[in-house]
């Protein structure tokens, strides 16, 4: 079996406002660059009270990345300039190739007085930062499960385990996205393809995410493995524990980052903002 992956990183999720007033979590982000490459952000916006949430993120611009919106609990209602509208229900997940430009709003709404999910950006190579906008919608009948040890249930969005693929398919870098959950004291043990950037981030309960380190990491910690080692290897602690894992190749392009857009040069950067408020930063219609 390959060696193990020993954690790089580990931290707490920081709190933080976004949109019209959105409290949620960040990950990781801005600050952290580029050691998720090519990953940008993850906002957790699990929220209790509907004034943490129900002012949402009004409409605003993407161009450049690709936003990944998936929920545990309630909905995401959302309509951009390209006419297209629904929602991201529960277990649902959203995959919105930004490219070329694309300007739109997402409205987090409770159900049975729950609200609470995920948003990943994923940055785009240089080649693709153009390309049309697209989706990709998969609600939570469509994502499949596979269970490699008894008491574990891996939700596989994107990327392949035990040669079962994830609905979402052509994503340049070929990314790895999973909701792992595992019972009490449940390893956990994936192969990280060469060169991939892996990490994971706690959601519930707690876990071991470094055999070397006798030490267990709770809800909303972020985990960045190092890159030496092809495997990364988890047990669960006593009362269980779930995460998100990650995984995907690093462009390791410079990137130029502001608001909702990420760009390589500032030059383009602000060619893009100039075109938001003149009116032309929409190419595909």
């Amino acid at each position: 079996m390959p060696p193990a992956k020993r954690i790089a990183k580990a931290f707490p999720a920081r709190e933080t406002v976004e949109g019209a007033g959105v409290h949620l979590h960040r990950a990781f982000g801005h600050r952290e660059l580029p050691h998720f490459d090519p990953f940008l952000m993850l906002d957790d916006f699990r929220a209790k009270r509907p004034e943490e949430y129900l002012p949402g993120f009004p409409r605003h611009p993407h161009r450049g990345i690709e936003t990944v919106t998936y929920m545990l609990e309630g909905k995401i209602e959302h309509r951009d300039s390209l006419g297209h509208r629904g929602s991201v229900e529960a277990g649902g997940v959203q995959w919105m190739t930004a490219g070329s430009g694309i300007i739109h709003q997402e409205m987090p709404k409770p159900v049975n007085g729950r609200m609470g999910g995920f948003q990943l950006w994923v940055n785009l190579p240089r080649s693709h930062k153009m390309i049309d906008p697209r989706y990709q919608e998969v609600p939570a009948s469509g994502i499949p499960i596979v269970s490699p040890e008894e008491g574990a249930k891996i939700r596989i969005i994107c990327g392949t385990m035990d040669e079962v693929f994830g609905p979402v398919q052509d994503i340049v870098g070929y990314p790895e996205f999973f909701d792992v959950t595992l019972g009490p004291d449940v390893p956990f043990s994936h192969e990280v393809k060469a060169e991939h950037t892996a990490a994971a981030y706690v959601i519930a309960g707690s876990g071991n995410f470094d055999l070397l380190q006798e030490k267990e990491l709770a809800n909303r910690t972020m985990v960045l493995f190092g890159q030496e080692g092809r495997r990364v290897h988890i047990i669960a602690g006593s009362g269980g524990v779930r995460f998100l894992y990650l995984s995907g190749m690093p462009l390791r392009d410079p990137v130029a980052w502001k608001g909702p857009i990420a760009m390589n040069t500032e030059d383009e950067l602000r060619q893009a903002f100039a075109e938001y408020r003149n009116g032309t930063f929409v190419r595909k219609h």
